[in-house]
Protein backbone atom coordinates (compact mmCIF):
# COMPACT_ATOMS: atom_id res chain seq x y z
CA UNK A 1 0.00 0.00 0.00
CA UNK A 2 2.99 2.81 0.91
CA UNK A 3 4.41 1.81 -2.39
CA UNK A 4 1.08 2.15 -4.24
CA UNK A 5 0.75 5.76 -2.60
CA UNK A 6 4.24 6.71 -3.51
CA UNK A 7 3.81 5.60 -7.17
CA UNK A 8 0.86 7.64 -7.07
CA UNK A 9 2.44 11.09 -5.73
CA UNK A 10 5.37 10.32 -8.55
CA UNK A 11 2.66 10.36 -11.13
CA UNK A 12 0.94 12.67 -10.04
CA UNK A 13 4.23 15.14 -10.33
CA UNK A 14 4.67 14.04 -13.07
CA UNK A 15 1.70 14.54 -14.92
CA UNK A 16 1.96 18.09 -17.16
CA UNK A 17 -0.30 20.77 -16.37
CA UNK A 18 -3.12 21.42 -18.51
CA UNK A 19 -2.56 23.98 -21.37
CA UNK A 20 -4.97 26.60 -22.78
CA UNK A 21 -4.93 28.96 -25.31
CA UNK A 22 -3.22 32.41 -23.68
CA UNK A 23 -2.32 36.04 -25.06
CA UNK A 24 0.96 36.81 -23.70
CA UNK A 25 2.05 39.54 -22.67
CA UNK A 26 -0.86 38.76 -20.08
CA UNK A 27 -1.20 42.84 -19.52
CA UNK A 28 -0.54 46.44 -21.12
CA UNK A 29 -0.94 50.28 -20.48
CA UNK A 30 -4.16 51.51 -21.55
CA UNK A 31 -4.02 53.42 -25.28
CA UNK A 32 -0.89 52.09 -26.01
CA UNK A 33 0.44 50.01 -29.13
CA UNK A 34 0.76 46.48 -28.29
CA UNK A 35 2.08 43.55 -29.87
CA UNK A 36 0.05 40.27 -29.01
CA UNK A 37 0.49 36.97 -29.12
CA UNK A 38 -1.89 34.36 -29.21
CA UNK A 39 -0.41 30.85 -27.94
CA UNK A 40 -2.33 27.86 -29.20
CA UNK A 41 -1.54 24.82 -28.29
CA UNK A 42 -2.51 21.36 -29.47
CA UNK A 43 -3.95 19.52 -27.03
CA UNK A 44 -5.54 16.70 -28.76
CA UNK A 45 -3.83 12.68 -28.67
CA UNK A 46 -4.36 12.36 -32.41
CA UNK A 47 -4.89 15.37 -34.68
CA UNK A 48 -3.90 18.73 -35.41
CA UNK A 49 -4.81 22.04 -35.01
CA UNK A 50 -5.87 23.66 -38.32
CA UNK A 51 -7.55 26.39 -37.56
CA UNK A 52 -7.78 29.28 -34.84
CA UNK A 53 -10.15 32.13 -35.16
CA UNK A 54 -9.73 34.93 -31.97
CA UNK A 55 -12.70 36.88 -31.75
CA UNK A 56 -11.93 41.02 -30.71
CA UNK A 57 -14.18 42.53 -28.36
CA UNK A 58 -16.65 44.54 -29.81
CA UNK A 59 -17.46 46.90 -26.64
CA UNK A 60 -14.07 48.50 -26.65
CA UNK A 61 -13.20 47.89 -30.16
CA UNK A 62 -9.63 48.00 -31.90
CA UNK A 63 -9.29 49.79 -35.14
CA UNK A 64 -6.88 47.75 -37.01
CA UNK A 65 -4.54 44.42 -36.61
CA UNK A 66 -1.43 44.03 -38.37
CA UNK A 67 -0.54 40.45 -38.42
CA UNK A 68 2.97 38.78 -38.26
CA UNK A 69 3.02 36.16 -41.25
CA UNK A 70 3.26 32.44 -39.75
CA UNK A 71 5.14 29.77 -41.98
CA UNK A 72 2.12 27.29 -42.85
CA UNK A 73 -0.71 29.66 -42.34
CA UNK A 74 -2.58 32.24 -43.99
CA UNK A 75 -4.54 35.16 -42.26
CA UNK A 76 -8.04 36.81 -42.37
CA UNK A 77 -8.71 40.31 -40.54
CA UNK A 78 -12.77 40.67 -40.54
CA UNK A 79 -13.69 44.25 -39.69
CA UNK A 80 -17.38 45.38 -38.75
CA UNK A 81 -18.95 48.55 -38.67
CA UNK A 82 -18.58 50.24 -35.18
CA UNK A 83 -21.89 52.92 -34.50
CA UNK A 84 -19.16 55.50 -32.74
CA UNK A 85 -16.07 56.26 -34.54
CA UNK A 86 -12.85 55.39 -33.47
CA UNK A 87 -10.39 58.24 -32.40
CA UNK A 88 -6.68 57.28 -34.06
CA UNK A 89 -3.89 59.01 -35.05
CA UNK A 90 -4.75 58.81 -38.21
CA UNK A 91 -8.24 60.59 -37.17
CA UNK A 92 -11.56 59.01 -36.80
CA UNK A 93 -12.18 55.52 -37.98
CA UNK A 94 -15.74 53.79 -38.46
CA UNK A 95 -14.46 50.11 -38.73
CA UNK A 96 -12.94 47.89 -36.08
CA UNK A 97 -11.50 44.24 -36.03
CA UNK A 98 -14.31 41.71 -35.65
CA UNK A 99 -11.97 38.35 -35.61
CA UNK A 100 -8.84 37.26 -36.92
CA UNK A 101 -8.67 33.62 -38.63
CA UNK A 102 -5.74 31.87 -39.13
CA UNK A 103 -5.56 28.54 -41.28
CA UNK A 104 -3.12 25.79 -41.97
CA UNK A 105 -1.83 25.79 -45.39
CA UNK A 106 0.23 22.28 -44.56
CA UNK A 107 -0.89 19.91 -41.38
CA UNK A 108 -0.93 22.66 -38.41
CA UNK A 109 0.16 22.39 -35.25
CA UNK A 110 1.09 18.96 -34.17
CA UNK A 111 0.56 16.67 -31.06
CA UNK A 112 1.93 18.02 -27.98
CA UNK A 113 3.26 21.40 -29.74
CA UNK A 114 2.10 25.30 -29.99
CA UNK A 115 2.13 28.38 -32.35
CA UNK A 116 2.57 31.60 -31.52
CA UNK A 117 -0.03 34.05 -33.64
CA UNK A 118 0.81 37.75 -33.29
CA UNK A 119 -0.84 40.71 -34.31
CA UNK A 120 0.41 44.67 -33.47
CA UNK A 121 -3.11 46.76 -32.34
CA UNK A 122 -3.78 49.66 -30.81
CA UNK A 123 -5.14 49.09 -27.22
CA UNK A 124 -8.07 51.87 -26.08
CA UNK A 125 -7.73 53.65 -22.98
CA UNK A 126 -11.40 53.28 -21.92
CA UNK A 127 -10.95 49.56 -20.83
CA UNK A 128 -10.04 47.51 -17.67
CA UNK A 129 -9.53 44.64 -19.40
CA UNK A 130 -10.12 42.65 -22.91
CA UNK A 131 -11.39 39.14 -23.76
CA UNK A 132 -10.73 37.58 -26.68
CA UNK A 133 -12.69 34.36 -27.12
CA UNK A 134 -10.86 32.16 -29.64
CA UNK A 135 -12.32 28.60 -31.24
CA UNK A 136 -9.83 26.49 -31.88
CA UNK A 137 -10.03 23.47 -35.25
CA UNK A 138 -8.93 20.16 -35.42
CA UNK A 139 -7.92 18.10 -38.11
CA UNK A 140 -10.63 15.62 -37.18
CA UNK A 141 -13.14 18.41 -37.62
CA UNK A 142 -13.75 18.58 -33.89
CA UNK A 143 -13.51 22.14 -32.45
CA UNK A 144 -12.74 23.37 -28.57
CA UNK A 145 -14.09 26.71 -27.79
CA UNK A 146 -11.82 28.88 -25.08
CA UNK A 147 -14.48 31.07 -24.30
CA UNK A 148 -15.48 30.65 -20.82
CA UNK A 149 -15.88 33.25 -18.33
CA UNK A 150 -13.96 33.46 -15.54
CA UNK A 151 -15.66 33.91 -12.01
CA UNK A 152 -14.71 36.54 -9.40
CA UNK A 153 -12.62 34.97 -7.13
CA UNK A 154 -14.05 31.28 -8.50
CA UNK A 155 -11.82 28.30 -9.74
CA UNK A 156 -10.78 28.87 -13.55
CA UNK A 157 -12.67 27.10 -15.82
CA UNK A 158 -12.21 24.40 -17.93
CA UNK A 159 -11.85 26.78 -21.27
CA UNK A 160 -10.76 29.79 -20.48
CA UNK A 161 -11.04 32.99 -22.68
CA UNK A 162 -7.64 34.68 -23.39
CA UNK A 163 -7.69 37.73 -21.11
CA UNK A 164 -5.59 40.95 -21.42
CA UNK A 165 -5.25 43.36 -18.16
CA UNK A 166 -4.91 47.35 -19.13
CA UNK A 167 -3.16 48.91 -16.60
CA UNK A 168 -2.59 52.44 -16.20
CA UNK A 169 -1.19 54.78 -19.14
CA UNK A 170 1.88 54.75 -19.10
CA UNK A 171 4.00 58.30 -18.86
CA UNK A 172 3.32 60.21 -22.41
CA UNK A 173 7.52 61.11 -22.56
CA UNK A 174 8.32 57.66 -22.04
CA UNK A 175 9.06 55.11 -24.43
CA UNK A 176 8.11 51.12 -23.90
CA UNK A 177 10.97 48.70 -24.32
CA UNK A 178 11.97 45.07 -24.07
CA UNK A 179 14.25 45.95 -20.84
CA UNK A 180 11.50 48.21 -19.69
CA UNK A 181 10.43 52.28 -20.00
CA UNK A 182 12.70 54.84 -20.65
CA UNK A 183 11.84 58.25 -19.43
CA UNK A 184 12.43 61.53 -22.29
CA UNK A 185 14.08 63.25 -18.78
CA UNK A 186 16.56 60.12 -18.72
CA UNK A 187 17.47 61.04 -22.68
CA UNK A 188 17.66 64.59 -22.46
CA UNK A 189 19.63 64.66 -18.90
CA UNK A 190 21.75 62.19 -20.80
CA UNK A 191 22.45 63.99 -24.06
CA UNK A 192 23.39 66.71 -22.01
CA UNK A 193 26.61 64.77 -20.17
CA UNK A 194 27.32 63.66 -23.30
CA UNK A 195 27.61 67.61 -24.35
CA UNK A 196 29.18 68.29 -21.25
CA UNK A 197 31.88 65.58 -21.67
CA UNK A 198 32.75 66.49 -25.62
CA UNK A 199 32.89 70.34 -24.32
CA UNK A 200 35.75 68.92 -21.61
CA UNK A 201 37.30 67.30 -23.82
CA UNK A 202 37.96 69.94 -26.09
CA UNK A 203 39.12 72.17 -23.32
CA UNK A 204 41.72 69.44 -22.10
CA UNK A 205 42.60 68.62 -25.71
CA UNK A 206 43.45 72.35 -26.37
CA UNK A 207 44.81 73.16 -22.76
CA UNK A 208 46.99 70.28 -23.75
CA UNK A 209 48.08 71.93 -26.84
CA UNK A 210 49.16 74.93 -25.65
CA UNK A 211 51.31 73.68 -23.29
CA UNK A 212 53.32 72.12 -26.16
CA UNK A 213 53.56 75.15 -27.76
CA UNK A 214 54.84 76.39 -24.50
CA UNK A 215 56.70 73.71 -23.82
CA UNK A 216 58.74 74.62 -27.44
CA UNK A 217 59.20 78.37 -26.95
CA UNK A 218 60.97 77.55 -23.81
CA UNK A 219 62.94 75.46 -25.42
CA UNK A 220 63.97 77.72 -28.06
CA UNK A 221 65.22 80.51 -25.48
CA UNK A 222 66.98 77.97 -23.57
CA UNK A 223 68.46 77.21 -26.47
CA UNK A 224 69.29 80.81 -27.56
CA UNK A 225 70.42 81.25 -24.10
CA UNK A 226 72.94 78.95 -24.36
CA UNK A 227 74.06 79.93 -28.19
CA UNK A 228 74.54 83.20 -27.03
CA UNK A 229 76.88 82.55 -23.99
CA UNK A 230 79.49 80.36 -25.85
Amino acid sequence: MVLTGAAAIVVALAAPAAAHVTVEPSSAPKGSDAVLAFVVPTESDSATTVQVQVQFPTDHPIAEALVEPVAGWTATVTQFTVTTPIQTDDGPVTSAVKNVTWKATGKGIAVGDFQEFRVSVGLPDDADSLAFPTVQTYSDNSTVAWTDVAPAGGPEPDHPQPLLTLTAASDSGSTSGSTGAVKKSDVDTAKTLGIVGVVVGALGLLAGAGGIVLGRRRGSGAAATDSSAV
